[in-house]
């Protein structure tokens, strides 16, 4: 078993450790992922950064013209985590305000040339001046010029996560099998149900932990009933994401196995059926 990638769609084998319903839960039947996908969770260290730059680096990798809009202003680090803090000079303030083009703002990525990134403005007075209205006018002309977006919600309910929700097509919330996170992604879905159908919220549990997860006598079930989403799907803890984020290197290029889960969703989102990861 010491050359298990942890991807049992991929596997043969008997293995005696597989149990097949434990991870493996279909999607609503009437949910649709759709273009504009707001990323948020109800409080910080859940993954949600990395889930944007991963999963926006894997559908880049499957062809799609993928756009990361950071919306967490003042505390963005969407361009630390793609590599991209040197290209990403002009943000999604600038556009709004006719200061420069959208696809002038867009840093593109040097290995991965259909991921691009928008970034947020580094002082408060950037969010300040962004209305409902104007963020809704940017997100319709990012529908036009590309396959995907991504917005990489501040955590918390604040202004910036009404920014990023508001326009959005569909929402992904990230949580961890923590107690407390489980709670807070319980109130985002709260305030998320006043404007969204449950066919346009989905559930994303990360830093899953397999001693953990039996010490606790969690499961993901638990997770999925304590949020009240479909899955789309579940990533592992794995030392390998911290280190790629902190070096804004591609955590495809360096670890198959996080990265495989990051890949699977977005398999998922462009509509493919591929079985959940075995933690």
């Amino acid at each position: 078993m010491s050359s298990c990638n942890g991807n049992c769609s991929e596997c043969g084998s008997d293995c005696a450790d597989r149990k097949p319903e434990s991870l493996l839960a279909e999607l609503n039947p009437n949910a649709s992922v759709k273009k504009v996908i707001a990323v948020v969770s109800g409080k910080g260290g859940t993954g949600k950064t990395s889930f944007t730059a991963n999963v926006g680096l894997a559908l880049a990798a499957l062809g799609k013209n993928t756009l990361c809009l950071d919306c967490d202003i003042t505390l963005r680090n969407l361009d630390l985590a793609l590599g991209l803090t040197d290209k990403a000079l002009m943000d999604f303030s600038d556009v709004i305000a006719g200061r420069c083009s959208l696809s002038d703002a867009a840093a593109d990525h040097p290995k991965y040339p259909k991921l691009h990134l928008l970034t947020a403005p580094l002082s408060p007075q950037g969010q300040l001046d962004v209305t409902d209205d104007q963020m809704r006018q940017l997100l319709d002309q990012v529908r036009q010029e590309y396959d995907y977006c991504l917005i990489d919600a501040p955590a918390g309910l604040g202004q910036g996560f009404r920014l990023a929700t508001g326009c959005a097509d569909c929402v992904v919330v990230i949580t961890t099998t923590d107690a407390s996170a489980l709670r807070d992604a319980q109130h985002t879905v709260m305030l998320l149900d006043k404007r969204f159908t449950t066919e346009s919220l989905f559930l994303v549990v990360g830093r899953v932990q397999k001693k953990l997860l039996r010490a606790l006598h969690s499961t993901i079930d638990d997770a999925m009933d304590a949020a009240g989403l479909p899955l789309l799907g579940v990533v592992p803890e794995d030392s390998d994401v911290p280190y790629a984020l902190n070096r804004g290197i591609p955590l495809r290029d360096i670890n198959y196995y996080a990265a495989r889960a990051y890949e699977n969703i977005a398999r998922r989102i462009t509509g493919h059926q591929v079985p959940l990861m075995r933690i």
